[in-house]
């Protein structure tokens, strides 16, 4: 059985994809709310109220995060997510109303995708938020993820959406830490245990090649950072039932895009919009530092599973099309 994030007490996970057009959501569900912090790496993010979550500003939980397609359009569905959430009743209490605090991401799929993500797919998205294991590779929010675009859209291959979970004894609890990840880089994807390059810019031959390796190689001239520009983008989520304040959760967020330098070569450049988020449901007391190494080891594997679970669409093939 795939291990999710949902293994996280208190977690839900909607997905809602549009396979003919190649592009989804995916929202993340809190139940009760969560303590949480982003860190954004990449020099083309398009976020929507992670301003929020700084430790210096009020509001000290969230209730979703929102992952989508549509770069900057997508942020609409992140309009339906609220929705929802309020008609269930579920948001931060100001008197007059219940306020669902959802802070959103997006990637740019709009090269393959044929429509963008609206409010109605994130209204379904959190409508369906659930605990059980679902599928992963081109769904929501990597249904039109593509990675590898260092050569052009040419060359690249399918990214897709990832997910994994860790467990171990703690005391007479159970720590969890899950990750969630949309994985949608210019540079390559690598298993860091065993160096195999799963999925990246393609050479004439068909053999995947090492993006960071062409960047260090590039002649005057011989690349054009318009190719992927504003085009790229790895999303993620990771949390955790243990204890954290928004500034620990902050520190998690940051240390865990140890995950993506380990995996996605080059990555944080300024064409991708990297973007962790990290949220605490629990109350478990557990050493930031143990976290944070959990949350990379998790985020790793969900970045793994996003390229090997991918499906090869038309002009993309997956890392399962060159392995059979």
């Amino acid at each position: 059985m795939v291990r999710t994030i949902c293994e996280v007490p208190g977690v839900r996970v909607g997905n809602v994809t549009d396979a003919a057009a190649h592009t989804g959501c995916t929202c993340i569900v809190f139940d009760g709310g969560a303590t949480a912090g982003v860190d954004v790496r990449g020099g083309a993010p398009g976020t929507r109220d992670t301003d929020v979550l700084d430790p210096v500003n009020t509001v000290e939980r969230v209730h979703a995060v929102l992952l989508t397609g549509g770069s900057t359009f997508g942020l609409e569905a992140a309009t339906g997510a609220v929705r929802c959430l309020e008609e269930s009743g579920i948001g931060l209490d100001v008197g007059v109303a219940r306020v669902p605090i959802v802070p959103a991401a997006v990637l740019f799929d709009l090269a393959v995708a044929a429509r963008r993500p609206d409010a109605a797919m994130g209204y379904a998205a959190a409508r369906g938020a659930a605990r059980a294991p679902f599928a992963c590779g081109n769904v929501g929010a990597g249904a039109g993820a593509t990675v590898g675009k260092v050569l052009g859209a040419e060359r690249a291959m399918k990214g897709g959406l990832g997910t994994a979970a860790i467990s171990r004894p703690w005391g007479e609890a159970t720590l969890v830490v899950g990750a969630l990840a949309a994985v949608n880089a210019v540079g390559h994807v690598r298993d860091p245990e065993s160096g195999e390059i799963l999925a990246g810019p393609r050479g004439d031959d068909g053999v995947v090649l090492d993006a960071a390796e062409l960047l260090r190689n590039v002649s005057p001239g011989g690349f054009d950072p318009r190719i992927g520009s504003g085009r790229n983008t790895t999303l993620a989520v990771v949390a955790t039932n243990a204890a954290l304040t928004k500034t620990q959760a902050t520190r998690v967020a940051q240390v865990a895009h140890d995950a993506f330098a380990r995996t996605i070569q080059p990555v944080h450049t300024s064409q991708d919009g990297d973007t962790i988020f990290a949220a605490s449901t629990g109350d478990l007391d557990v050493p930031l530092d143990v976290v944070c190494a959990l949350a990379c080891a998790a985020l790793e594997r969900a970045i793994l599973a996003a390229v090997r679970e991918a499906e090869g669409i038309p002009g993309y093939p997956a890392h399962r099309d060159l392995t059979r």
